[in-house]
């Protein structure tokens, strides 16, 4: 095997990844927010307001993302006219996509805390949604830490979908640099490690969080 040829498309890959990052900084700062509120709706005590949510939870939980990825690629310029960028297409996607996954977490992080918790805000004065925002929410986010670390990881997985409308992330690059070199083992493996060495890294942090529950 030629290393070297890894070592000389260094800067392409470096790129690459950080594309690749900063699409899952950008998904995970609008989804998790989104999220958040998906889940206070499903608990809502009103009823139109949490089937709604637990619809949109079901409906898009039940497709895939690279499917998703393709509606908002495709319809939303059939449905406003005009065309939008690559960019825009994606992250709407990743961000309605990741939502709801986001959602589950946070509602069952809420749960976690109990219902006393509610009652007693409410019983202060407190709104419903300022006893969620005060009280609940702070507490919930300390113990569902680890599992929105995962969900975390698994969009920065996830952003390899792009690669089927050809958007330059990480993978698409290593694939047109293994294309053109004529090494894709080399290259494959170079990729994998870097996706190896980002998620563990993340998920050790996931670990530390939990320890720090015990």
């Amino acid at each position: 095997m030629d290393w070297k040829v890894v070592a000389a498309n260094y800067p392409l890959l470096l790129k690459g990844l950080l594309t690749s990052l900063q699409l899952t900084f950008v998904a995970i700062a609008f989804s998790l927010p989104l999220g958040c509120l998906i889940a206070i709706g499903r608990l809502s005590h009103r009823t139109w307001l949490s089937r709604a949510c637990t619809a949109f939870v079901n409906v898009l939980r039940s497709n895939p993302l690279i499917l998703i990825l393709f509606w908002f690629y495709f319809l939303i310029p059939l449905i406003t006219g005009q065309s939008v960028n690559d960019l825009t297409s994606i992250i709407i996607a990743f961000v309605v996509f990741f939502s709801v996954y986001f959602a589950e977490i946070v509602r069952s992080g809420i749960q976690s805390v109990g219902n006393r918790q509610i009652q007693a805000g409410l019983s202060t004065g407190l709104t419903y949604a300022q006893t969620m925002r005060f009280i609940v929410l702070p507490q919930a986010i300390r113990a569902m830490m680890p599992a929105l670390i995962t969900q975390c990881i698994v969009v920065f997985q996830g952003t390899t979908v792009v690669y089927v409308i050809g958007y330059s992330e990480l993978l698409h690059t290593t694939s047109m640099i293994a294309e053109r070199t004529v090494r894709p083992v080399e290259m494959y493996l170079a990729v994998a490690a870097i996706y190896f060495v980002v998620c563990y890294s993340a998920s050790l942090l996931a670990r530390r969080f939990e320890k720090g529950r015990a």
